[in-house]
């Protein structure tokens, strides 16, 4: 009873030590701004609200508590040795990569960049500085950087679950620059998790023992046992124009879950032969940003499917709650037929809905290329195309042109956006 008496007050005292600290609020606040800037950038193009970002921020923030809670359970036999100065040393790291690359918000660069930076260390031991920049370097030698690859390696592992449960939920429909300047549909993914985590590590004074001897830290766990709480941001940024979200979604699942599992390979090792420590370092590093760059080529060697056909007008989005909605449109499929009328442009799609302004009848090409004829009344204030957004036409005056964004200019969203001609071109993290 002692034992769980014990286990109760620690991790009680590290959850108010994770609403102490700051992290956890500055992680919210940049996920709550790169959704809002998704839903500004929404209705500029389509002047509708497509998603809520106050609704998608809730849904996040639940989906990261059960990821930390279940991080949390699953490397309680791993064991952590790691302080709040280390804490500090890993967000200083990853807010200082923030500042070139929004999507480097990821422990992946921050913890693999800290592996590479102790290595080169370890070859100066009496390398030293003067006052705050020496307890710095003495915080980085003192990492346990296997440890923390594996932590980086099961945030990956839940990441991809979390990517394939929620990932196609908030993707927005956009207008790309895509090929020879033509402007095709697409869709931008960005989805982000703040996770709580409550790891468990060597107490510094002496207290409870644990029934068992964690993975990492050795003779350390003699002393007792606490937990230490620690607020981490996972999170994905995908683009595709030859793909459906949900797709996407998936495929992106499969590859990030093989990077964790690979990773998590490359800690263990390294934890009983010490020079697999850069190799796993630079694994996280270099294979992370593989992912990225992979999937670009991936999508630039794919055709787009978000362009109109010879015959008929394609779906990029359907707005939630509309007709369309109702009708069972998906994103895809064609619309060939409107009460009758051939429609290949939206004045055919206008004239076709007048026709019969209570009622319409619709013939719709699947994704599978099978007709289906739907049917629904027409009330007033229905949505002047049913709610359907459909791909751009040779005339779209708008253009998502892709770009990495920093840290200013997500906090700053004019910075990212330039006019030329009647044409606006709006940037976009990659």
């Amino acid at each position: 009873m002692n034992i769980w008496l014990d286990w109760l007050w620690r991790g009680s005292d590290a959850l108010v030590s994770l609403f102490m600290q700051p992290f956890y609020y500055i992680s919210i606040l940049l996920i709550v701004l790169q959704y809002r800037r998704q839903v500004t950038l929404e209705r500029k193009l389509f002047h509708v609200r497509l998603h809520s970002w106050v609704h998608q921020a809730w849904r996040t923030i639940l989906g990261g508590l059960a990821a930390g809670i279940g991080i949390s359970l699953l490397s309680a036999w791993l064991g952590m040795t790691l302080t709040f100065d280390g804490i500090i040393c890993i967000w200083v790291v990853t807010l200082i990569l923030l500042l070139f690359r929004v999507r480097y918000l990821c422990f992946a660069y921050s913890v693999g960049l800290l592996g590479i930076i102790q290595f080169g260390l370890s070859w100066f031991p009496n390398f030293h500085l003067q006052g705050i920049l020496d307890s710095s370097v003495q915080t980085i030698r003192e990492l346990n950087i296997p440890a923390l690859l594996a932590l980086v390696a099961m945030l990956h592992i839940a990441e991809a679950l979390l990517i394939r449960w929620q990932g196609a939920s908030f993707a927005g429909p956009v207008f790309y620059e895509g090929k020879r300047g033509k402007v095709v549909g697409g869709y931008q993914m960005k989805n982000f998790w703040p996770v709580p985590l409550f790891l468990l590590v060597p107490a510094q004074t002496p207290g409870s023992l644990l029934p068992w001897t964690p993975f990492f830290g050795g003779e350390a766990w003699q002393g007792g046992f606490t937990f230490l709480a620690l607020p981490i941001v996972i999170g994905f940024t995908e683009m595709t124009v030859s793909q459906l979200p949900k797709v996407k979604a998936r495929l992106t699942s499969s590859r990030l879950l093989i990077y964790g599992i690979v990773l998590f390979i490359l800690a263990l090792s390294a934890s009983w032969w010490s020079p697999l420590m850069l190799v796993a370092a630079l694994a996280a590093f270099i294979l992370h940003e593989g992912l990225v760059l992979y999937s670009k080529m991936d999508e630039q060697n794919r055709s787009p499917i978000f362009v109109h056909p010879r015959r008929g007008l394609k779906v990029l989005a359907i707005l939630p709650g509309s007709p369309a909605e109702e009708l069972g449109i998906e994103a895809g499929e064609v619309l060939f037929k409107i009460n009758g009328l051939a429609v290949d442009n939206k004045e055919q799609l206008h004239r076709g809905l007048r026709m019969n302004p209570a009622f319409c009848k619709l013939e719709v090409l699947n994704l599978q290329g099978e007709s289906k004829f739907l049917q629904r009344a027409i009330y007033a204030g229905d949505h002047h195309q049913l709610g359907v957004i459909l791909v751009p036409d040779d005339d779209a005056p708008v253009a998502l042109r892709v770009k990495s964004l920093s840290l200013l200019e997500l906090l700053s969203p004019r910075r990212g956006a330039t006019r030329h001609e009647d044409q606006r071109t709006i940037s976009n993290d990659s």
